[in-house]
């Protein structure tokens, strides 16, 4: 078998690179180690930048988003018992976020995929890219009891950190950035209404909480644990009630609770390798980084990386502009670094460390009282927030 473009992982990431490219009309084939209803059970973020909204309608996948996503101004930071209004909008010249979970731009994807020629993998085993280096790569994997070889032109390795994608990679090339958080946060999904309109991030003596939604109906709530915390250990009763000693004493009389749809830990992280390419393989979103969702970066950050390769393959295929595909790895990492930078100082500035003295917490309230006082720092923040802007490749 052969495609122009072989996509591993049926992510977000993976799906959205694929659609981009057939509606350009470059073919792709991609191969998931995991069956459908898996990639649909993974529960994660749900704050899309503007311009991961504007790459969804690029797509042509954005209708039930446009029609169910929940459009935000602006959101809220909770110190000193009150909350501060960052306004999105009016600070980014009109640009906003929208609310749409995770698991429904993947359903919008995949229903996509499944109503295109595109052809889609999965339960794909020992999947093995090879000859990476070479102009002939390819990739041998195991599906239905039959070894299938994928000849293609380049590979995209969309499947995340665990994935095979980026070990392909030779010892000594890649370069690996790593910051582990001390701590963790413990979210719980439930189909309650939102305590406010707008997402609350709040910063505590007891520990960071979050008030975010999925829904005018679904919320999901996040408190600060340590990272060797056990979620077996808080009932939804203990929940609520922490969460409700972290928010303002105004919010915290409007939370309605509720009991607990999903309940989980998710440690953070900080981790960028560079370069983002080797041969014929670029890596894409959680394979070449991760973030803290402290900044809402995840998803948008691979967002961003399928834009840029995209955008060369297009100009690869329709101009023969192959000396774009060595400027991948140095265009995605300048906007990376600067979400990197984002999510690091939201999560530095709004939790508590552990080992922390008097003097750098005094450091870090006047710094967050500094922003939000101040029309330069909320315009920073609210820029940052929304998304910078994607770069140009051929420049």
């Amino acid at each position: 078998m052969r495609t122009k473009v072989a996509i591993i992982g049926a992510c977000p990431s993976g799906l959205l690179l694929g659609q981009l490219l057939l509606k350009a009309g470059i073919d792709n084939v991609i191969i998931e180690r995991q069956n459908p209803d898996y990639v649909l059970g993974r529960i994660r973020a749900g704050v899309l930048e503007q311009g991961t909204v504007d790459l969804l309608r690029q797509a042509g996948v954005a209708e039930r988003m446009d029609c169910e996503g929940l459009v935000h101004d602006g959101f809220a930071l909770a110190f000193d018992g009150s909350n501060e209004h960052i306004d999105l909008k009016g600070l980014t010249n009109g640009k906003t976020v929208m609310v749409y979970g995770q698991t429904e731009v993947t359903r919008d994807l995949m229903e996509a995929r499944s109503s295109s020629a595109g052809i889609t993998y999965y339960n794909a085993t020992n999947v093995q890219p090879k000859d990476i280096k070479s102009t002939a790569p390819y990739i041998t994997f195991d599906h239905d009891g039959t070894t299938v070889r994928l000849d293609c032109d380049y590979i995209a390795g969309c499947d995340g950190f665990h994935g095979v994608s980026r070990k392909t990679i030779p010892d000594g090339v890649l370069k690996e950035f790593e910051r582990v958080y001390p701590f963790g946060w413990l979210g719980v999904l439930a189909d309650t209404p939102p305590v406010s309109a707008e997402l609350i991030y709040a910063s505590h003596e007891r520990g960071f909480a979050l008030c975010s939604m999925r829904s005018p109906t679904r919320t999901r709530y996040y408190i600060q644990v340590p990272s060797d915390e056990k979620v077996e250990a808080w009932s939804d009763d203990r929940f609520w009630q922490e969460l409700k000693k972290r928010l303002p004493a105004e919010t915290a009389d409007r939370l309605i609770t509720g009991p607990s749809i999903e309940k989980s830990i998710a440690p953070l992280r900080s981790f960028v390798v560079e370069p983002m390419q080797y041969g014929a393989l670029f890596l894409l979103g959680d394979a070449a980084h991760i973030v803290p969702p402290t900044g809402a970066k995840g998803l948008n950050l691979a967002a961003s990386d399928v834009s840029t390769l995209s955008r060369i393959l297009v100009k690869v295929y329709q101009e023969g502009r192959t000396d774009l595909l060595e400027r991948y790895s140095e265009v995605c990492l300048r906007r990376i670094w600067k979400a990197v930078r984002f999510s690091w100082w939201m999560t530095s500035i709004l939790h508590r460390f552990p080992g922390n003295d008097d003097f750098a917490q005094r450091i870090k309230q006047a710094e967050l009282d500094y922003f939000v006082r101040s029309e330069a720092g909320r315009r920073t923040i609210a820029e940052n927030y929304v998304g910078l802007p994607y770069e140009e490749i051929d420049k």
